[in-house]
């Protein structure tokens, strides 16, 4: 098999980030999540804190919730005042994503990685999700919070992550045409998740 990625969108408290490492570990290949950061920080030349920092910012803006700014691929130069927007971040973030899939085989969650690389023929994009009981089931057990208060934070992450995906792809985040498999991890389980995508690339490109 020649060099593949796969990337994973999750909603919050679905195990799309523990499936996407089992998956890692299990086909010996790279897991890429928030090492993102500091690979585009590497690159840049930008405070890696700068890249944390900016989803919070963006979460913020009434502008992040209204207007759009879809990936295109450019980089903006250090010599702009806008080279440490947070459009920029994600641009390089996106540069970064675009070469690990030129080099290496390996599974990334997030960062819109799934529409950064929608004109690479060898990338499997997955959503994972499940019911939001399931959900706040799962983090309870994992936190000890109190399920009002956890639901508040799914659904407030959820929210994040559809308008981050909105505002850099144009594209509905919860959308099935987005993504090859769509994985309810609580009706499968997450060891039958990961056979389930390692048989579709078996499949796909065996």
């Amino acid at each position: 098999m020649n060099k593949y990625v796969i990337t994973i969108a999750r909603g919050y408290g679905s195990g799309g980030r523990t499936i996407g490492k089992m998956l890692a570990e299990e086909l010996g290949i790279e897991f890429y999540d928030r090492d993102l950061l500091r690979l585009a920080s590497d690159d840049s030349g930008i405070n890696e804190s700068l890249f944390a920092k900016a989803d919070e910012k963006l979460k913020r803006s009434l502008l992040f919730r209204v207007a759009s700014n879809i990936y295109k691929g450019e980089l903006i130069p250090p010599d702009s005042d806008d080279f440490v927007s947070n459009d920029n971040l994600f641009n390089y973030q996106a540069k970064i994503i675009k070469e690990l899939a030129e080099t290496e085989s390996c599974v990334i969650v997030g960062r819109c990685a799934d529409f950064v690389l929608k004109d690479s023929p060898n990338v499997v994009k997955v959503f994972v999700h499940a019911p939001l009981s399931d959900c706040i089931n799962t983090l309870k057990e994992m936190t000890g919070r109190s399920e009002k208060e956890i639901e508040k934070q799914v659904l407030s992450i959820d929210k994040h992550r559809a308008d981050y995906y909105k505002y850099y792809t144009g594209r509905d985040w919860e959308d099935a045409k987005n993504y090859d498999l769509c994985l309810n991890s609580s009706m499968l389980g997450f060891e039958k998740c990961v056979e389930i995508v390692k048989s579709y690339l078996n499949i796909r490109f065996r």
